[in-house]
């Protein structure tokens, strides 16, 4: 500011503006550097400006409906939300750091129960889009968007999304697979989350299927994809890393399955009885577009 740089009093500077002398302090105080200076304080204002327009998002009920539903009722993760309406091109778009946010300072609690504890990676680092992933690779056959169209629009039966459901840090684990049309679930419990484990059960739960393509995501487990492809003759379509809202089926019954198998706990506390009784539960519930 210049009238600061000549010198100038707080009660001069708010005369010369027409501004009181409180509010010239205020200013000050909010942007204190060695020197003042209004540019700095111009873009902290459109930043701190720009991040209240987004929360305000989420205090439009139309927007705190939808996420509340999607995220505390169906299980969808703040970044599922976003692609999805991004996807279908819906009159409502939202950010999911904007839902990160919203869900952090407390907006979907309901009393003492915090809608964080929802979040599937609690504790964990959300990478950015930025993140350059450090582990190893797999060699992928086919990209997600060569994936036949009618497994994009679910009009034909065949076409299933894969992942693994954790249980103890290197113990036994679930291989999940979800057919898109029907939303119907297969699960086998395997000793550890590795490739050749995964191809094995994979084989074993698909034989009998209709098969047209499998959409896994990009983890180590699905290295031995080829052997499967190989005995089954069916291909598999990779998405690119971390965008779990691709295979948002499988993700969304991934998320019902944790309110039977909470991470951390043993797998192999539970029997192949227990676990096909608690699938035979989720395949009968009533299931949207079938």
């Amino acid at each position: 500011m210049i009238l600061l740089a000549q010198g100038k009093k707080q009660a001069e500077i708010a005369k010369a503006l027409g501004r009181s002398s409180s509010t010239i302090s205020r200013e000050l105080k909010r942007h204190a550097l060695e020197s003042y200076s209004a540019t700095n304080a111009q873009n902290s204002y459109l930043k701190h400006r720009q991040n209240s327009k987004a929360q305000r998002k989420l205090e439009q009920p139309e927007y705190f409906n939808l996420v509340q539903e999607k995220f505390l009722t169906e299980n969808w993760s703040p970044e599922q939300i976003s692609a999805r309406l991004k996807l279908e091109k819906s009159e409502l778009s939202i950010s999911y750091s904007t839902i990160y946010r919203g869900i952090y300072s407390g907006l979907f609690d309901i009393g003492e129960r915090k809608a964080s504890r929802k979040l599937r990676h609690k504790g964990k680092t959300r990478h950015t889009k930025n993140h350059h992933e450090k582990r190893g690779k797999i060699q992928i056959s086919n990209h997600l968007n060569d994936r036949p169209i009618s497994a994009q629009n679910r009009s034909r039966f065949g076409h299933w999304e894969a992942d693994t459901v954790l249980g103890k840090a290197g113990g036994a684990c679930l291989l999940t697979l979800t057919e898109r049309k029907s939303r119907f679930e297969l699960v086998k419990k395997i000793p550890a989350k590795k490739a050749e484990a995964v191809q094995k059960a994979m084989i074993e739960l698909l034989d009998s299927h209709i098969l047209r393509s499998i959409t896994p995501d990009r983890g180590k487990e699905f290295a031995q994809h080829r052997l499967v492809t190989e005995a089954l003759g069916v291909e598999f379509y990779f998405p690119e890393p971390h965008q779990p809202w691709t295979r948002g089926t499988n993700e969304n019954t991934n998320g019902l399955l944790r309110e039977y198998f909470p991470k951390h706990q043993d797998i192999n506390q539970w029997s192949e009885v227990d676990i096909q009784q608690v699938i035979n539960k989720l395949n009968l519930r009533p299931r949207k577009g079938v």
